[in-house]
């Protein structure tokens, strides 16, 4: 084991497994003797940074487009599991009642965070109505900041997930299009080759620990929704009703990889990856 460890805590949108892990106090029990940090770094490219300068051991909930493109510059980055998919909690929400269909984005101001799965949601929307991100005025803006644009009008519409989304839909604005049939919003768990192979109990003792998390959850959900509640700041029903959206199973499948390589071929073609990689090769079993 490492004398040091650092997990990643990212609660957003909706990481019922890393709040209930925080509140369990599961890793700290884990890795007794470890000294364990926690370290909430939200934005993917600086957990691959951290990631690849050895500086945290694991990224436990990092955006698959992060992985991907961190592999493809060559830094040491490779995946140990899925951490979530949630097709229909990543969404193109708008207020504008004119505007009925993707089509009629044609031409309007989209606010919503590059490179990601959001910007890959919009991406693939407006690919199956004959478009693409060329036709929109795309606005790189993070998720709140694209929230009160959205409310202000200052943008038709706006890429948001989880308690953003909620906040947006439940004061005025409402869902054009969600995830289902377009992209599985896989989040995954990753660490480094380096780290992995110098810790290999560490890894699996990450992995057993966050299962034990998921099966606490399915024995306990009030108790795992009234953490979520108190951490998110969400009321009860916003976390009733966004949890049934989200798949926590940590396993890697072929829909997963599939969805991976899908990935990978967005960032291609819309110049946001320079180089190609085999998606297989970052994925450590």
């Amino acid at each position: 084991m490492p004398e040091k460890l650092g997990i990643t805590y990212v609660k957003a949108p909706l990481n019922i497994p890393s709040i209930v892990a925080k509140y369990n106090m599961t890793f700290e029990k884990a890795y007794e003797g470890v000294d364990l940090s926690f370290p909430e770094i939200t934005e993917g490219p600086k957990q691959t940074a951290a990631l690849a300068a050895g500086e945290i051991g694991i990224a436990s909930c990092l955006g698959s487009t992060s992985a991907i493109l961190a592999a493809s510059e060559g830094l040491d980055v490779r995946i140990i599991g899925i951490y979530s998919r949630a097709p229909k909690a990543f969404m193109i929400i708008v207020k504008d009642p004119a505007i009925k269909s993707v089509k009629d984005l044609r031409g309007k101001k989209v606010a919503g965070p590059k490179g990601t799965i959001l910007h890959q949601l919009l991406a693939a929307a407006l690919d199956k109505d004959g478009m693409s991100v060329k036709d929109v005025e795309f606005v790189q803006m993070d998720l709140s900041s694209g929230a009160n644009a959205l409310a202000t009008g200052s943008v038709d519409a706006a890429l948001l997930a989880g308690p953003a989304a909620y906040k947006a839909l439940t004061s005025g604005s409402r869902m054009l299009k969600n995830g289902e049939g377009l992209v599985d919003a896989t989040i995954v768990i990753a660490t480094s080759e380096k780290f992995a192979k110098s810790y290999p109990k560490a890894v699996s003792k990450f992995m057993e620990s966050h299962k034990k998390t998921l099966g606490w959850i399915k024995k306990n959900p009030d108790k795992a929704a009234e953490m979520t509640q108190k951490e998110t700041g969400l009321p009860m029903d916003g976390v009733k009703m966004m949890t049934p959206w989200y798949d926590f199973d940590s396993s890697v499948r072929k829909t997963d990889i599939q969805e991976l390589i899908r990935t990978q071929n967005f960032m291609l073609e819309n110049g946001l990856q320079r180089n190609k990689i085999d998606v297989n090769s970052i994925i450590l079993r």
